[in-house]
C-alpha cells in the first residue's frame, strides 16, 4: 500500500486555505517541570466545528467527481466527523446524510443538523452506526465518507503536522489523540519527512485501545468491548489504510486511564481556559500520566472541544476527585447540642468547603450517646486532605472513614 506523502499533504493545505483556521499553539508552562522543558498544546478544539475533522472531510469531499457529488454523501460518526462532513458538504453544495449513535451527545447532534446534514440515529456503538451508513450508501448510491480510513482524510489531517513544525520547529515529541488513526497517521507523515527524529506518539483510552493488539497481530484487530468517556476515540478496529500508516510511521502507542482523561479535561479548563472533550484531552492526559517520559519540547494535540455540558460537569467532578480535591469523612461525636457546630467550625478554620452533611443516630456501630456525621468537603488538593484529616483527629473527633 502506498502511504500518503508530504506533497499530498501540502496540496491539501493549499486546498484548505480560507476554509480552516490555523489553530493557535498554547504554551503550557505548568506542565514543563514534569517533562524538563517546553510543553505546547496545539488547540484544534478551536478549529471550525470544534475539532480537526473538517480538515480531512473537506479534502475528501473536494476530491469527489461531479457524478459522485450529485449522488450526495453519507457518513457515520459519534459527532466530530459528522460535523466536519456536514460543514464541508454545505460549503461544496453537496447533500449530506449522517448516521450517529443513538446516545450521541445532544450538542453534537444539534450542531450537525445546524450545518445542514440529514441526521439519523442508529446503533449503540459506532460499528453499528457505520454498518447502517454503508448500507444506506449501497441502497442510494451516496458516497460513503469514512471517518479515518482513506488517503484523502489522512492527507487533510496531516496539515495539522505541517502547522506543528512551523509553530514549534524544535519539537522533539508530538502526542496525538488516537481512535481510528487518521489524525496521528497524517501528523506522522507530515512530520517525519523533514524531522525523522521527532517521536510521534499515538495516545488511546486504555479501555478502547485497538492499536496495541492490532500492531502485535500485524493487522487490524477488533476489540470485543469498549468503555470510555472519550467517545470521540472509541473505535473498535483500525482500518487497513490507517493501520498501514500507523505501523510504518508512528513511534509508540500509549494508553491513558479514565482518571487521567478527567484530570486532563479539568486542567485544560482551569489552567488553560480551554473547553476540551475527553477524547481531545487524551494527549494532555498522557503528559499527566507519564511524567518525564517525553523529550522536550513536547507538542500535545488537543483534538476537539465538543462536549455535552452535562458530561462536562460529571468530568469536572470526577477530575476533582482524581486530583484529591474532594474529601469524604465520617466522624463520631457526642450526641449533645453544639457537636455539629463544633465540627463544622473546625472544618471552616481549616479552609475546607462543606459540600454535603449527613447527621445520623441510627447505626449498630454507634455507642449510646454518639452520633455519626458524614461530610463531603472540597479541598485544595491531596496535602490539604491529609491536613484536614489529621487536624480533626487532633481536635478530639473520632474519624472512622
Amino acid at each position: 500500500m502506498d502511504l500518503v506523502d508530504v506533497d499530498r499533504i501540502r496540496e491539501a493545505r493549499k486546498l484548505l486555505e480560507g476554509i480552516i483556521r490555523v489553530t493557535p499553539m498554547e504554551h503550557a508552562r505548568d506542565l514543563e517541570r514534569a517533562h524538563g522543558g517546553p510543553v505546547h498544546l496545539k488547540c484544534e478544539n478551536l478549529q471550525r466545528t470544534g475539532s480537526f475533522k473538517i480538515r480531512g472531510a473537506y479534502t475528501r469531499l473536494h476530491g469527489l467527481s461531479a457524478e459522485e457529488r450529485a449522488c450526495g454523501v453519507v457518513a457515520a460518526s459519534a459527532g466530530n466527523h459528522a460535523q466536519g462532513v456536514a460543514l464541508a458538504a454545505s460549503l461544496l453544495g453537496i447533500s449530506s446524510t449522517v448516521f450517529m449513535p443513538t446516545r450521541a451527545p445532544l450538542p453534537k447532534l444539534a450542531a450537525t443538523r445546524g450545518y445542514g446534514a440529514d441526521v439519523h440515529l442508529h446503533g449503540d456503538v459506532l460499528e453499528e452506526t457505520l454498518a447502517e451508513a454503508i448500507a444506506f450508501a449501497e441502497r442510494t448510491g451516496a458516497v460513503f465518507i469514512h471517518p479515518f480510513d482513506h488517503a484523502d482524510i489522512i492527507a487533510g489531517q496531516g496539515t495539522v503536522g505541517l502547522e506543528i513544525l512551523e509553530q514549534v520547529p524544535e519539537a522533539a515529541t508530538v502526542l496525538v489523540p488516537t481512535g481510528g488513526g487518521g489524525l496521528v497517521a497524517g501528523v506522522a507523515c507530515a512530520v517525519k519527512v523533514s524531522r525523522p527524529d521527532v517521536r510521534v506518539v499515538a495516545v488511546q483510552a486504555e479501555d478502547a485501545a485497538a492499536f496495541p493488539p492490532s500492531l502485535a497481530a500485524g493487522g487490524p484487530v477488533r476489540l470485543r468491548e469498549m468503555q470510555t468517556m472519550a467517545d470521540g476515540i472509541a473505535v473498535g478496529q483500525p482500518g487497513p489504510v490507517s493501520f498501514a500508516h500507523v505501523a510504518a510511521k508512528v513511534d509508540d502507542v500509549l494508553t491513558v486511564s479514565e482518571e487521567s482523561l478527567s484530570r486532563a479535561v479539568l486542567l485544560c479548563l482551569e489552567r488553560r481556559k480551554l473547553v476540551v472533550e475527553p477524547a481531545g484531552a487524551a494527549a494532555v492526559a498522557a503528559l499527566l500520566q507519564y511524567p518525564g517520559e517525553f523529550a522536550a519540547p513536547v507538542v500535545a494535540v488537543v483534538s476537539g472541544g465538543n462536549v455535552d455540558p452535562l458530561l462536562l460537569l460529571q468530568i469536572i467532578q470526577h477530575g476533582m476527585t482524581a486530583g484529591g480535591r474532594y474529601l469524604a469523612l465520617r466522624l463520631r461525636v457526642p450526641d449533645r447540642p453544639g457537636s455539629l457546630v463544633s465540627v463544622l467550625s473546625r472544618v471552616r478554620d481549616l479552609g475546607a468547603n462543606v459540600l454535603d452533611v449527613e447527621h445520623s443516630r441510627i447505626s449498630g456501630a454507634l455507642a449510646l450517646g454518639e452520633v455519626e456525621i458524614a461530610l463531603k468537603l472540597e479541598t485544595r488538593g491531596p496535602d490539604h486532605c491529609e491536613e484536614v484529616h489529621a487536624e480533626l483527629q487532633r481536635a478530639g473527633f473520632t474519624v472512622v472513614g
